[in-house]
């Protein structure tokens, strides 16, 4: 079987599958206010939906990407939920997923072939644990018996005071976190705590390795489960699967025959070949003919599950998604952290903002229109955008957002 679907179906599909429409087209919470156990399960749920969350350093903006995701979501939470939602007994473990990210428990053993890899063929991990392998007992050894270490210990200060002050440890203790012998127990501050697997896992996901093609299949209907329609090429990139073509292939195969997807072609100049879920092309028939949400407009972290896939947006969205983080500061376009506003089922503009902590507010250092001439819905969209940014991370901003849009757009 194979059908087709136009760009208006997958794009709102993508939105609802994503979080972003109202409640009846989700199944998720849209409101979860503060940073309580209520929140917790709501953040919980978005994490759920796409199998993972990215974790990413930069906090100019007032949070980080991964609190910035669940902000999106969530109407009245406290964006700092997304500093510490890996806790001891919490749903969620981290590894490299689509980077590295906090995934359902679940996923654990669907990963077994990527810590097999980096045990066995991986050069970082392989040549540091064959070269430095003494050290890496040391190391389970100490937290063994001592308890968990801070990633923050781990610099190799070489003060006599313990075992990683000998040498720089801190690569090798993520060399035997990514192979599986130690487990990331929870962050605090953003900063890692290293324990045995055997005091972070349950032993129902710590003890099973899934064969390569189960977790395949297990991993593209997770991923589908948050895109909705996607490439093939999307659905290897959610997870990082390189080199696996043929497999991933089979894995749909498999799938097709068992009725779990559909193939799907996205119409257009250019067709694209892609896969759907059955209850997901039933669901992009229904969105056709209804006005997703209204136009209030809410800021999308660039490393979002919408975003990240710059050809898939460009498509979906008619959107040139520009990181800019990298480029010399004279070369930026956009701004060093740029946030999309998304405003309805369109990305209307761009906010690039720098929070100052210490003046508990923030400030627009650009703001661009994708259109020329602005509507008045548009410049709303920013405005409520920039409201519900400032709620979420507890700034103020340094002018009214309305003085904002105006005196930029």
């Amino acid at each position: 079987m194979s059908v087709s679907i136009d760009h208006r179906r997958a794009r709102r599909l993508a939105l609802a599958r994503a979080g972003l429409l109202k409640p009846r087209w989700t199944g998720l919470p849209h409101r979860a206010a503060g940073r309580g156990g209520r929140a917790r399960r709501a953040a919980h749920a978005v994490v759920e939906r796409f199998g993972y969350l990215q974790l990413d350093t930069v906090a100019v903006a007032g949070a980080r990407s991964h609190a910035l995701v669940l902000a999106s979501r969530l109407e009245g939470v406290d964006a700092s939920i997304g500093e510490d939602l890996l806790l001891p007994g919490a749903p969620l473990f981290e590894f490299w997923g689509h980077e590295v990210c906090w995934m359902p428990l679940d996923l654990y053993p669907a990963f077994a072939f990527r810590r097999r890899h980096l045990r066995t063929e991986a050069v970082w991990t392989g040549r540091l644990l064959a070269e430095r392998r003494a050290e890496a007992d040391d190391l389970l050894r100490a937290v063994r018996e001592h308890g968990p270490i801070r990633s923050l210990d781990l610099k190799g200060r070489g003060g006599g005071g313990g075992w990683w002050d000998h040498k720089p440890s801190k690569h090798l203790a993520n060399a035997l976190w990514s192979i599986g012998e130690l487990a990331i127990a929870e962050r605090r501050a953003f900063q890692r705590l290293y324990d045995l697997p055997e005091r972070v896992l349950p032993e129902t996901v710590r003890t099973v390795e899934m064969p390569l093609d189960d977790a395949l299949e297990r991993l593209i209907l997770r991923a589908l489960d948050g895109h909705g329609w996607a490439s093939p090429r999307t659905l290897a990139e959610t997870w990082r699967l390189r080199n696996l073509r043929s497999r991933i292939s089979a894995a749909l195969q498999r799938l097709e025959e068992r009725g779990a997807v559909i193939a799907c072609r996205l119409d257009g100049e250019d067709p694209v070949d892609g896969w759907i879920r059955p209850d997901d092309l039933e669901l992009a028939e229904r969105l056709a003919s209804v006005r997703p949400r209204r136009d209030r407009g809410v800021l999308l972290s660039p490393f979002d599950p919408v975003l990240w896939d710059r050809a898939r947006v460009a498509r979906l969205f008619d959107f040139d998604m520009v990181l800019e983080i990298f480029k010399p500061a004279a070369e930026r376009r956009w701004g060093y952290f740029c946030l999309p506003v998304l405003a309805g089922e369109r990305l209307v503009a761009r906010v690039d903002l720098k929070a100052d902590r210490r003046g508990r507010r923030f400030e627009v250092r650009r703001l661009h229109f994708e259109q020329a001439r602005p509507t008045a819905a548009d410049r709303a969209a920013v405005t409520s955008a920039l409201e519900r940014h400032g709620h979420a991370v507890g700034l103020t901003p340094a002018e009214s957002p309305e003085q904002t849009v105006h005196r930029v757009g």
